[in-house]
């Protein structure tokens, strides 16, 4: 990767013209099931509509949903209406299928390109946060460090899944998978909170679940478990288990591939290791009021500008070839919350409240701007290298070889190629 380490430089820009997509999707539930229901969905779209509107779209259903909770679960606890779940899960299953869908629109009208998967992974970083948010009040977890766990959490499996991506060049989604399968289970979870009401997931296990006293080895639930009790270690065994270590093996495959060095590349776990140590420490303190006052949904938001920057930045890198990228300024205020909030543990004076609620309201302002500045100008570089609009299609003429192409890809798709992944922007 040597030369200019700009991502949008000429050099650079050479690359993202001869990017091609590549994924490989695993899920049995992808490849025999929701496939059919994908390549249905995709006719249903007009042919004059931007695949790039399409994830739009998709995202504006979690933005309506993140309207609701502030309306009419700001506590997030609840029990709000009936109707607000269903359109959780609803909004997030909507969500899924315009993610899925909008490659194969790409496809359909012939406009795919680098700026597609830049621009899907990149709304896929927002939405970390705040779909994961909607999860948080579905169940009812409250400004609880569950809570935050639960809205924050999947920015891990995003970042690695990012990271692996930057080194292979292919997106890697195993036979359970979080787009798929964890989709899935959040989406059920949100409906089982409408139709059960949030307060379920609170009830004590050993009420509703008997083990046999047969059993070779004696079992026994715990009277107090709950639920909601199991939902941390689950989602951290899963990451720690199956995720991680299958990133981890396909970068050092990689690596080992291309004759290139193993140890350098965990140096660039470093800003995703910022990133967390900065949010547990300032959500952990007994001296902030982020959780206390119940200030969660705006760092939740916050964190989804400045979790998107960090991940979208990788991305163009990865696009354009370029080293990658260890930082990203909209870190740097999320560092001075954590320190803010242990600033007695130094010895000195504990900051007050209307201090730290400034500052929260503050950095999103500065995250907010901060990523649509970048966000824009690289947006408008790449329509202006490739000749493509972001969000409409540019009348041009196809030729007939071209055209034939295109129907070829589609009469694959119909058939259900298997080799065919769920993105294929």
């Amino acid at each position: 990767m040597a030369g200019s380490a700009d991502p949008l430089s000429d050099e650079a820009m050479a690359h993202l013209k001869s990017y091609k997509y590549s994924s490989v999707d695993k899920s049995l539930i992808s490849n025999h099931i929701l496939r059919h229901y994908w390549n249905a969905s995709v006719k249903l779209l007009p042919m004059w509509l931007a695949p790039n509107m399409v994830t739009l779209l998709g995202f504006f259903c979690i933005l309506i949903n993140v309207l609701f909770i502030q309306i009419y679960i700001p506590d997030l606890i609840g029990p709000g209406p009936t109707w607000v779940y269903y359109s959780f899960a609803a909004g997030l299953w909507m969500y899924s299928t315009m993610d899925n869908i909008d490659g194969k629109q790409a496809r359909r009208t012939g406009t795919s390109s680098g700026l597609g998967e830049l621009f899907d992974h990149g709304i896929d970083s927002l939405n970390c946060t705040l779909g994961s948010l909607c999860e948080t009040a579905a169940m009812g977890l409250g400004p609880s460090k569950t809570g935050a766990f639960t809205a924050l959490v999947p920015c891990l499996p995003m970042f690695f899944s990012t990271w692996e991506t930057y080194h292979t060049h292919t997106l890697y989604l195993g036979a359970f998978n979080g787009p798929t399968e964890g989709l899935i289970l959040a989406c059920s979870a949100m409906a089982v909170s409408g139709y059960l009401g949030p307060q379920i997931w609170s009830y004590r296990i050993a009420d509703y679940v008997t083990i046999p006293k047969d059993l070779p080895i004696p079992l026994e639930i715990p009277a107090d478990l709950t639920f909601r009790d199991l939902w941390v270690p689950i989602i951290l065994t899963t990451f720690f288990t199956a995720h991680l270590p299958a990133c981890i093996y396909h970068v050092v495959k990689a690596r080992r591939r291309d004759n290139l060095p193993i140890a350098p590349v965990f140096l660039e776990w470093l800003p995703m290791v910022l990133f967390t140590s900065s949010c547990c420490a300032w959500l952990a303190s007994p001296h902030s009021i982020l959780l206390a006052e119940n200030h969660l949904l705006i760092f939740c938001l916050t964190l989804s500008f400045v979790f998107g920057r960090l991940t979208t930045k990788i991305i163009l890198h990865h696009l354009t070839r370029r080293p990658f990228p260890y930082w990203t300024s909209s870190l740097a205020p999320l560092i001075g919350g954590a320190v803010m909030a242990w600033l007695p543990l130094f010895g000195f004076q504990r900051v007050s409240p209307v201090v730290e609620r400034w500052y929260i309201y503050g950095y999103f302002v500065y995250a907010m701007v901060l990523y649509f500045a970048w966000a824009v100008r690289v947006i408008n570089r790449i329509c202006a290298v490739l000749d493509i609009n972001c969000l409409t299609i540019k009348k041009r003429k196809i030729d007939l070889k071209e055209a034939k192409g295109f129907s070829n890809e589609l009469k694959s798709t119909a058939n259900g190629d298997v080799r065919s992944t769920k993105k294929e922007l």
